[in-house]
């Protein structure tokens, strides 16, 4: 009770590629792609700075703090002692009308916490600008 359809080849190839399974995934990949772009690329807008490098001219009514290698702060050339010092020189400065710049000249392998401790002294005693103090690079 065999059915007989004419063909009895059953071991021919096929030839054939199915894509199917193919196309089902590029499109699946498509639609996350879709989704997924526009959240990545959001963002706030917001007007960034432009960078002015322009060399600053230390003058005579010019604070400048210096940090050596080893952490001690210098007030021009006289060293600061401690913190408390440093803040209270910095709010007679702060009282100036108009305030002298404020400016920090931290050695290269100073420690970041040295540097950062006199900027938080700065904003501690209500200095309204603050300078560091950098060299130009080398040219080629």
């Amino acid at each position: 009770m065999a059915i007989t359809t004419g063909n009895d080849s059953e071991d021919e190839v096929v030839s054939a590629i199915n894509t199917t399974p193919l196309v089902d995934v590029m499109l699946v990949l498509l639609i996350i792609f879709l989704i997924t772009i526009p959240v990545a690329t959001h963002t706030v807008k917001v007007k960034l700075p432009v960078d002015r490098n322009q060399p600053t001219q230390t003058k005579n009514g010019n604070v400048v703090l210096a940090v050596t290698t080893d952490g001690q702060a210098y007030w021009n050339t006289t060293p600061l002692h401690s913190h408390q010092e440093l803040v209270a020189r910095l709010m007679n400065v702060a009282r100036q009308q108009p305030q002298p710049q404020v400016q920090i000249r931290g050695d290269a392998k100073a420690k970041y916490q040295a540097v950062g401790q006199l900027v938080a002294a700065c904003q501690e005693a209500g200095i309204q600008h603050v300078d560091f103090i950098t060299e130009q690079p080398k040219g080629p």
